[in-house]
C-alpha cells in the first residue's frame, strides 16, 4: 500500500501525460503506419522513455506488407440533381483513373451478400456500388460472418471491374454530423478498388434516390499511393526492471499509429499518453516492482494489430515468462472496466484490487475478450490480454475522423486514467505470487470457441490453434452449454 499510495500521488499531481499528448497531437499529428510521421513518432517515444530513465529503451523493428499514402478524394452528384458530395478514402485501398470517372450508382444489400454476389455481380462492371442494409440484420456470430463476407464482396467488385464502393463502414452511415470515418478493411490487406466513407447526410440522400427508383449518377475521383513492397515500422519499448523476478514481464501499452484525417488524439494518442504517464508515476514514486514492467508503444494496430502480433512473435520464446498485457485504446473517457481476455480464473483477485482503488471510481472486472485492441494477440498467446474498458460516448464520433483532435481531451480524465494504469500495472508486478501464467493452447482454444471468437479469427488467418477447440463448439446439453 505505501507503494500504491506513492504512485497515486505522483500520478495525480502530474500534468506531463497531458503535455505529452499535446506534443504528439499537435507537433507530429496523424501517424499512419509506415509514414514519415509514424517514424517521427517512434523517435519521439524513444526520447520520452529515455528522458524519464526507463531501462532497455529500444525500437523493435517489423515490416508491414505494403505502405499506403492518402491522396485526394472528391465526388459530385450529376443526377437526379447536381451537387458536391463529401467523402474520404478508406485506408489501404486503390484509386480511380486519374481525373475521375462518371458512373451509375447501384445498391448492394449487405444483409443479403450471398445473393448479391451470386445474382447481381455480373451487373456491377462500370458501376459505383452503394452499400445499403435492407431487411433483418444478422446478429451474434452471423454478424461477424457478414463482416467476413464483406471482404468477398470487395474482391468480387474489383474482379468484375466496378468503379468504386461507397460505404466503407460496411454500409452503416458514418457517425456524427458531416463526418467521415476512415479505417482499414482487413488485417494487413490491400484492396485495389477505391472504397470510400461518405458523410451520412450524402450517403442517405443517395439511398433515398435509389429507393425512389430515380437513376443516380455521379463523378468520383480517388487518388492514393501504394508501395510495391514492404515498409519498415517499429514498436517502442522501455522497462522498469523487476527486483526479484526480472524475467517475468507485465506489458503495458497503447498504439502509437493513428489515421490521418486529424491528429489521432483519442485513437490512440490517449493510450500513449497514459502509458508514458503510468511509467512516470511509477518511476517518480521511488518504488520498484518485483517483476519487470515493460512499456510498449505499438504501431500497426490500425492495420490489424500488426505491431502487437509482431511483439508476440519476437518474444515467442519468452512468452511463458510473460504475466499479462494491459492495454488502453478506447478514447479519453474514464476507465470503468478491466476486461480480462477470457481469464475468468483471475476475476476474484482483480476484483479485490479494483475495490481497493474505488477512489478512482467503480471499475468492473469481467472475462471479456477484446480483439479490437492490442490485447488480442496476448490472448492468443494464452495470457490475460487485459483491455481497459472506458466510458467514452464521444469516441464513436472522434475515432478515425477529422475531429480526432487534442481539444477533445479533458486533462483530469487523462491523468486519472494514467494513474489507474500505473496502479494496475504495479499491483500485478509486485504481488508476492505471480498473477497468471499462459494457458495451454487447448484451454485457450476452448475458451475462444465458447465465446464464438473462433470463426472470425480463422477467417482472418489469425487462429493459431489448428483443430483445437472444435469440440467446444458442440452443445453438450449440460448447464454450461452455449
Amino acid at each position: 500500500m505505501p507503494a500504491l499510495a506513492a504512485i497515486a500521488g505522483q500520478g495525480m499531481l502530474s500534468t506531463e501525460s497531458y503535455d505529452d499528448l499535446q506534443e504528439l497531437s499537435d507537433d507530429i499529428g496523424g501517424r499512419v503506419t509506415g509514414s514519415p510521421e509514424a517514424a517521427k513518432a517512434v523517435e519521439w517515444g524513444l526520447a520520452k522513455m529515455r528522458a524519464m530513465g526507463l531501462e532497455n529503451v529500444h525500437a523493435e523493428k517489423w515490416q508491414i506488407s505494403r505502405g499506403w499514402t492518402r491522396g485526394s478524394a472528391s465526388a459530385e452528384l450529376l443526377a437526379p440533381i447536381h451537387r458536391k458530395l463529401s467523402l474520404d478514402a478508406m485506408g489501404w485501398v486503390g484509386s480511380t483513373q486519374p481525373g475521375g470517372v462518371e458512373a451509375e450508382v447501384v445498391p448492394v444489400n449487405t444483409n443479403k451478400l450471398d445473393d448479391e454476389i451470386k445474382d447481381n455481380s455480373a451487373k456491377w462492371a462500370g458501376k459505383v456500388l452503394l452499400i445499403v442494409r435492407k431487411g433483418p440484420s444478422p446478429t451474434g456470430p452471423a454478424a461477424m460472418a457478414g463482416f467476413i463476407k464483406f471482404t468477398d464482396l470487395l474482391k468480387k467488385a474489383y474482379a468484375v471491374h466496378a468503379i468504386a464502393v461507397i460505404g466503407g463502414q460496411g454500409g452503416r452511415p458514418a457517425e456524427g454530423m458531416h463526418l467521415t470515418h476512415t479505417g482499414a478493411m482487413g488485417f494487413d490487406t490491400y484492396y485495389d478498388i477505391p472504397i470510400v466513407s461518405m458523410i451520412a447526410e450524402d450517403q442517405q440522400q443517395l439511398e433515398r434516390f435509389v429507393d425512389q427508383g430515380k437513376p443516380v449518377r455521379l463523378k468520383i475521383d480517388v487518388q492514393n499511393k501504394i508501395t510495391s513492397g514492404p515498409v519498415d515500422s517499429a514498436n517502442v519499448v522501455g522497462e522498469i526492471r523487476g527486483t526479484e523476478h526480472p524475467e517475468q514481464v507485465i506489458v503495458v501499452g497503447g498504439h502509437l499509429d493513428s489515421w490521418d484525417l486529424a491528429s489521432g488524439t483519442t485513437d490512440d494518442g490517449c493510450g500513449i499518453a497514459t502509458t508514458l504517464g503510468a511509467a512516470k508515476a511509477i518511476k517518480l514514486s521511488g518504488f520498484k516492482p518485483k517483476r519487470t514492467i515493460r512499456f510498449v508503444l505499438f504501431t500497426g494496430e490500425e492495420q490489424g494489430l500488426l505491431g502487437s502480433i509482431a511483439y508476440t512473435k519476437t518474444h515467442k520464446d519468452e512468452m511463458q515468462n510473460h504475466v499479462a498485457a494491459l492495454i488502453l485504446d478506447n478514447g479519453q473517457g474514464p476507465v470503468t472496466a478491466l476486461n480480462m481476455g477470457g481469464r475468468d480464473d483471475l476475476i476474484p483477485a482483480m476484483k479485490k484490487f479494483a475495490d481497493s482503488i474505488k477512489a478512482f471510481g467503480d471499475i468492473g472486472v469481467d472475462d471479456g475478450v477484446v480483439f479490437g485492441t492490442d490485447a488480442g494477440p496476448f490472448v492468443l498467446a494464452g495470457l490475460p490480454g487485459i483491455n481497459m474498458g472506458q466510458d467514452s460516448p464521444e469516441y464513436k464520433y472522434t475515432h478515425h475522423s477529422a475531429v480526432d483532435t487534442f481539444d477533445k481531451v479533458k486533462p483530469d480524465l487523462l491523468i486519472r486514467d494514467a494513474t489507474v494504469m500505473a496502479l494496475t500495472a504495479f499491483w500485478m508486478a509486485d504481488r508476492p505470487e505471480r498473477l497468471a501464467s499462459p494457458w495451454p493452447a487447448e484451454k485457450s482454444a476452448k475458451m475462444l470457441t465458447e465465446k464464438h471468437n473462433d470463426v472470425f479469427l480463422k477467417a482472418l488467418g489469425l487462429w493459431p490453434f489448428g483443430d483445437l477447440g472444435k469440440d467446444a463448439a458442440k452443445p453438450s446439453g449440460g448447464p454450461g452449454a452455449n
